[in-house]
């Protein structure tokens, strides 16, 4: 049961908050609010209609320091088929999380990258109005590089502030009042007159020196045009200069926060350089939510068909090369003037010969360290061709890789496996070759130390991997061909593969670094075949 008197003392909205100016007290309140609509959402399921008032009255007690109860509660008397967020949230509260974490000053910098019309957009302009309603002394700079997007953007600001409109963002702030709107230069102005407004929006190279402030909230949405500037290097950087000259030095303050929303293009592009920059600062996040989940299901499948379905993006996927599908829709941008492997210069196969293979052989690239990857590939030797038929690409932990690498050595009966013997590979390889003795394997197992240079390492083996190793038909592992499921390592290996650049910095090398150590190990033994016997002792 709910406390007798819990409505009476929740209904003066954010009484219980604005007396409680410790945001660990403030974070208290809302945990003890979130516990009581549970209780409330309980009685409503049992059917006391009473509940409802009393859920309503505690998600608007929250809603000013909420983001999630703002969301929810200023589109209260909306159709529940027009509603932005409901409809969305189960996807999109991640991010929700994360923006409440910039406004609670756990982060100072935020990158999103999803799919378009997904609603990422739609959540940063919620989020615009909720920042600038707690903060109307404060501005809030809103920048791309469309004035027409803009203007998009502006009219449904005006759309969720107005007071007779159907929102109930004056619910939420009422002692905050729109004193003032520029439609020509798109500014909003809330709480008192100002020189620099509460919302101001600009296009990126527009010369906005002296014209736009931020000191609340620095808001970037998609700053490349597209794929014909994503393409040019030179755009790229002209692109990063505007947007250091032009935005970043309208900051000021030490209050400030950076969101940036974006479909990624190229690594080039703003967000891939951020993320050079920043990307080991716990102060700063990056969000991508690809269209299609690890078992290759739709992410955005909203309710009233508002979303995307899985066919529906399979079927988007056909129409785009591999590099565009992947940049665009799943957050995998790939410099493409110097991508290495591309897609198409792959040979692939759809099934092994009909025949015993010469030998079975694997390389293993051990793993670092953090978000490195253990990358194994199996192959299968028929005369000059190397069938690369399994993968581990594993970001796990050591100990659990090693046993998944024991295991499947043995499964297949793998009879030489390479192990590079830089950063621990030596122990690494010791302990799998006790494992495969305890087994009873007659595996071969051997280390070698690397001295040349990585990246000319895997540049010279490409040549030889493009013309001696076969891949499998993208239908074999991605769950596209009928009655075909998804090999998630197997995919991971050839994104890695196909979206090693030598133009720019590599996220992930460790699978094409891998097939220049099976290269270098092929050309040990060049074309004789290996037969590897049972020990006489």
């Amino acid at each position: 049961m709910i406390e007798e008197g819990t409505a009476e003392v929740m209904d003066i909205n954010g009484t219980l908050l604005a007396e409680t100016k410790n945001l660990e007290n403030v974070k208290k309140a809302l945990a003890y609010g979130r516990e009581l609509r549970k209780k409330a959402v309980k009685l409503l399921t049992a059917g006391d209609v009473r509940a409802e008032d009393l859920y309503w009255k505690l998600l608007l007690m929250a809603a000013p320091y909420d983001f999630d109860s703002f969301c929810r509660y200023i589109e209260k008397e909306r159709d529940p088929k027009k509603k932005f967020y409901e409809p969305r949230r189960r996807q999109l509260y991640q991010l929700a999380l994360a923006l409440q974490q910039l406004e609670d000053n756990e982060i100072d910098l935020l990158c999103i990258s999803q799919p378009p019309g997904t609603g990422k957009t739609g959540l940063a302009i919620f989020y615009v109005c909720w920042t600038s309603g707690l903060h109307p002394e404060l501005q809030t700079l809103c920048a791309s590089h469309n004035n027409n997007f803009l203007r998009g953007v502006y009219d449904e600001c005006l759309r969720i502030i107005n007071p007779d409109g159907e929102y109930l963002w004056s619910d939420v702030f009422p002692g905050v009042r729109v004193v003032g709107t520029n439609a020509k230069d798109m500014r909003l102005d809330l709480g008192r007159r100002k020189r620099f407004q509460t919302i101001e929006l600009t296009s990126l190279g527009s010369g906005n020196a002296g014209k736009v402030r931020a000191t609340n909230l620095l808001y970037c949405d998609d700053l490349c045009e597209g794929i014909e500037q994503a393409m040019s290097a030179d755009q790229m950087n002209k692109l990063w200069s505007k947007y250091t000259v032009d935005l970043r030095q309208r900051k000021q303050g030490n209050r400030v926060k950076e969101l940036h929303i974006q479909t990624r293009w190229s690594i080039l592009d703003v967000v891939g350089r951020l993320q050079e920059a920043y990307g080991d600062d716990e102060r700063a996040k990056f969000i991508n939510l690809p269209a299609l989940d690890e078992n290759g299901q739709s992410n955005f499948d909203y309710p009233y068909g508002l979303g995307f379905t899985t066919q529906m993006y399979r079927d988007l996927e056909m129409t785009f090369d591999d590099a565009s599908w992947r940049a665009l829709y799943m957050g995998e941008p790939i410099e493409r003037e110097g991508q290495l492997y591309a897609p198409e210069e792959l040979r692939r196969y759809y099934g092994l010969p009909d025949r015993e293979p010469d030998t079975i052989l694997a390389v293993c690239d051990t793993k670092e360290q953090g978000s490195d990857y253990c990358a194994m590939p199996i192959a299968y030797k028929y005369g000059e061709d190397y069938y690369i038929d399994r993968w581990i690409c594993d970001n796990g932990k050591p100990n659990d890789i090693e046993e998944r690498i024991i295991n499947l050595l043995f499964e297949l009966d793998v009879q030489m496996v390479r192990f590079e013997s830089n950063r621990g590979g030596t122990l690494f390889a010791d302990n799998v070759q006790k494992g495969l003795i305890s087994k009873g394997s007659h595996c071969h197992v051997t280390t070698k130390w690397n001295q040349t240079n990585k990246e000319t390492r895997i540049l010279v083996a490409s040549s030889w991997v493009k013309t001696h190793c076969l891949f499998k038909a993208e239908t074999e592992y991605n769950g596209k061909g009928e009655n075909k499921t998804v090999d998630k390592e197997y995919r991971t290996a050839m994104n890695f593969l196909t979206g090693y650049t030598m133009s720019g910095k590599n996220k992930n090398d460790d699978v094409p670094d891998a097939l220049a150590d099976l290269e270098n190990f092929a050309k040990t033994f060049g074309g004789s075949v290996v037969k590897v016997r049972k020990r006489t002792f």
